[in-house]
């Protein structure tokens, strides 16, 4: 039993490592250099924001300083915030406003934007039955760009929390505009600084490359859809053609949801990984990674206990395994499980390098890859146990249980 355990473990890093588009290798990235464009299209950001004062500062000052060529303005949406989020976006904006008066605010800029047309914030409307807060927010958000009188070409959806550098939106319109993509999207840099973080913040990036493989969601022949919720520009007429966020209005993974819709309806898809905009939400402690992944991890799996069964099954086999087989040889004996368990473990750290290289990370730290494995499996177990609770979904202070789907929205204190 033990060495057919091996050889599954072995057959499998041996799929992962060479057959499964290379999804290990992060070389999905944007160029360095901002190319030339005859024409720079119009586009508008939409942030939603629900409680998010320690970080919402940042990240309008960085949207404001961006350095796009072409017409650009700003809508942050309030969720319902209680924290002072409204009040400190209107202070940026309306001190953006008064400098931009004495000074161009786009070095290079076809034109200068009126800076009171820069930025504006609007309220989110009371949260309808069937649809999630984001989601709501960014309705909001697309309606209001949709009543402007020239309407953008683009929607860039950045989350609350990242800041960009100033020549990040210049360089994601381009690469849509020459690779004519209706989504192009990038996975920003989460925060890799506590003793939690570093050691899940990395695995969490890799988990996703293995789930949705960056090549494959990049090729239009595969199947595979995906988006990063971080910073994604769409093309607008793409997203109303698929029938806007209403299409997805109850979904938890709204990135992904979205990019399926376009890829489903023949539109093409670029995702990457950043290597400058990065999030500012701090996790110095386990429990809000833990409630992260909680809150999706059995959305993903559609909410069937026969695939929760295999996923751990799976993460048993590929991650915990090779190492036990190794370590365990002397109570086991055998010598072709402990070879295949070494080398299953060295597959794993060397599949998971580039990511941590490029969170500063020493490859080394790969063989401790299946302990990040093992806290993943117990994070998906106990979203499947919320989920029985009736407390799945759980984000900002609201409740998207049992399943997320219409009926089921409610607040919690």
């Amino acid at each position: 039993m033990i060495g057919i355990i091996a050889g599954l473990a072995l057959a499998a890093w041996a799929y992962l490592l060479l057959l499964h588009h290379r999804f290990w290798y992060g070389a999905q990235r944007l160029p360095a250099e901002v190319p030339n464009l005859a024409t720079w299209p119009s586009v508008v950001a939409i942030v939603p924001a629900r409680n998010e004062a320690s970080t919402i500062g940042a990240c309008v000052e960085a949207l404001l300083a961006q350095n796009y060529r072409g017409p650009f303005s700003i809508i942050v949406v309030d969720d319902a915030s209680t924290d002072g989020t409204s009040d400190i976006t209107r202070a940026v904006i309306a001190q953006n406003a008064a400098l931009s008066a004495q000074n161009p605010p786009f070095e290079g800029a076809d034109r200068a934007p009126e800076s009171t047309d820069r930025a504006t914030i609007i309220a989110a409307p009371p949260l309808l039955d069937g649809w999630t807060g984001k989601l709501s927010a960014l309705n909001a958000g697309l309606q209001h760009a949709n009543t402007r009188q020239n309407l953008p070409e683009y929607i860039w959806l950045t989350d609350a929390d990242v800041v960009h550098p100033p020549e990040t939106l210049s360089r994601l319109a381009a690469k849509a505009v020459q690779g004519r993509f209706d989504l192009t999207s990038m996975m920003v840099r989460l925060r890799c600084i506590s003793f939690w973080e570093r050691r899940l913040v990395p695995a969490f990036i890799y988990f996703f490359q293995m789930l949705y493989p960056f090549p494959a969601a990049n090729d239009p022949r595969a199947r595979t859809a995906a988006a990063a919720g971080g910073s994604m520009l769409l093309r607008r007429d793409s997203l109303i053609k698929v029938g806007g966020f209403e299409a997805v209005s109850g979904a938890l993974i709204d990135d992904c949801a979205v990019a399926a819709l376009i890829k489903r309806d023949g539109g093409r898809l670029w995702l990457g990984l950043s290597d400058s905009s990065k999030s500012l939400r701090a996790a110095d402690s386990l429990g809000p990674l833990w409630a992260m992944v909680r809150r999706t991890a059995y959305t993903q799996l559609k909410y069937s206990l026969f695939i929760l069964t295999l996923t751990v099954v799976a993460l048993t086999l590929i991650f915990l395994a090779p190492p036990l087989l190794f370590l365990g040889y002397p109570w086991h004996g055998n010598g072709f499980a402990a070879l295949s368990g070494l080398a299953g473990w060295i597959a794993m750290a060397i599949s998971y390098g580039p990511t941590l290289a490029d969170y500063g990370r020493s490859r080394w730290e790969g063989l401790l890859l299946p302990f990040s494995a093992a806290l993943y499996a117990a994070m998906t177990v106990d979203s499947a146990v919320a989920h029985g609770r009736h407390r799945g979904g759980q984000w900002k202070g609201r409740n998207y249980g049992p399943s997320a789907e219409p009926g089921n929205l409610s607040e919690f204190p």
